[in-house]
């Protein structure tokens, strides 16, 4: 029987490992996500726990005791968890606030936009020589019946999916719970994992793949969160300067709509620019593109310099990787696909490094027999 040549072999264990990156990913991941995520911040409260541990000591019947470790973590987190609930209900509060500025000024901005669209419609019947209003009833017919649709298409939708809403919002508390008594039990039994983990036939693969995962996602959450917050602050910034009065609101969903794959600042600033230049402002439309420009290549240079420095890929690697974890797991891909890609390759290497390992060393293991 003929042997499978070694660019075969190299094709099957692309193929073999791909397929069990994918399958973890897809059956895996989601199931031990929640105790994945309370581990690495158990990792991240454990110095913190520990040294207040080793400091405070209670006295109970003429002996002193030390307060356990997850006590300690577990208040630590709830006090983290109330400063962030803090800093989000002010950042809502705000938000609501410029909501109510926008719902103030709402039909103003219809009444505006009614007598553009009347302006035009009557420049257009006067360039085509077309009867009077006759593209203006149809206009307000149009927009009539599009109002109508959609008020008639929105009951249903809340209707089906007011109790996908209720289980939603159940399983996520359920998770909170569950993620916060397993960063708790996580950190009492720290060692105790440690030690199975190096007495396991595979701490190599462990710390391989641990190892990967913590610097590939350290990596993509510094790109992405430096650049979101980047991105959102030179969104508000310009938009302040332009005078814009929702610029917190306008700059929080821009920067946030820059973070996913294809839609970016350019989706909210190019068509706005082209209104703007189309009615005459063109010093508005300038300040558009140029705070799209900055927000264009911030990003560029954020994703090839941290991403290309730190975990080893490059730009265009980087770009595929996300469009392809984009299709293959949605929201997820963004950073699913840069992790899967380096897994796969330092698994390959990993293989590949074994294999001639033993290749190389097995004409001298014989000669050792038969000496």
């Amino acid at each position: 029987m003929v042997k499978p040549s070694k660019k075969l072999k190299k094709v099957f264990l692309i193929l073999g490992i791909t397929g069990l990156v994918y399958a973890g990913f897809r059956y895996l991941l989601p199931l031990v996500i929640p105790f994945l995520a309370a581990y690495i911040v158990a990792l991240g409260l454990k110095p913190s726990a520990h040294w207040l541990h080793c400091r405070l000591k209670i006295r109970w019947k003429g002996r002193q005791k030390y307060l356990p470790v997850g006590i300690i973590g577990g208040a630590e987190l709830i006090l983290a968890a109330g400063m962030l609930g803090a800093a989000a209900y002010w950042g809502i509060w705000r938000l609501c606030k410029e909501l109510v500025l926008i719902s103030d000024s709402l039909p103003e901005w219809i009444g505006m936009l009614d007598v553009w669209l009347t302006e035009n419609c009557h420049r257009i019947e006067h360039i085509f020589h077309l009867n009077p209003d006759c593209l203006v009833v149809l206009m307000r017919d149009m927009l009539s019946g599009l109002s109508d649709s959609i008020k008639k298409a929105m009951m249903p939708f809340l209707m089906e999916n007011s109790m996908a809403i209720l289980e939603g919002v159940s399983e996520f508390m359920i998770k909170c719970v569950l993620f916060f008594l397993a960063a708790i039990l996580s950190l009492e039994e720290m060692e105790e994992l440690k030690r199975r983990r190096d007495n396991s036939i595979f701490w190599k693969e462990y710390a391989m793949i641990g190892e990967r995962l913590a610097s590939a996602g350290k990596a993509y959450l510094k790109t992405q969160g430096s650049t979101l917050f980047l991105t959102i602050l030179i969104c508000m910034a310009g938009l302040w300067l332009m005078g814009n009065p929702y610029y917190i609101v306008l700059g929080i969903a821009i920067g946030v709509l820059d973070a996913l794959p294809v839609l970016g600042t350019g989706t909210v600033f190019l068509p706005w620019a082209v209104f703007c230049a189309v009615n005459g402002n063109w010093g508005r439309a300038g300040g558009l593109v140029g705070i799209y420009l900055i927000c264009y290549f911030l990003r560029e240079f954020m994703e090839a310099r941290i991403m290309g420095n730190e975990i080893g890929l490059t730009p265009l690697e980087s770009l595929v990787s996300i469009y392809v974890g984009w299709q293959l797991f949605g929201f997820w891909g963004f950073i699913l696909g840069p992790i899967g890609l380096i897994l796969i390759e330092d698994i390959i290497a990993a293989c590949e490094g074994r294999e001639n390992g033993k290749t190389e060393g097995s004409p001298v293991d014989n000669s050792e027999k038969m000496a």
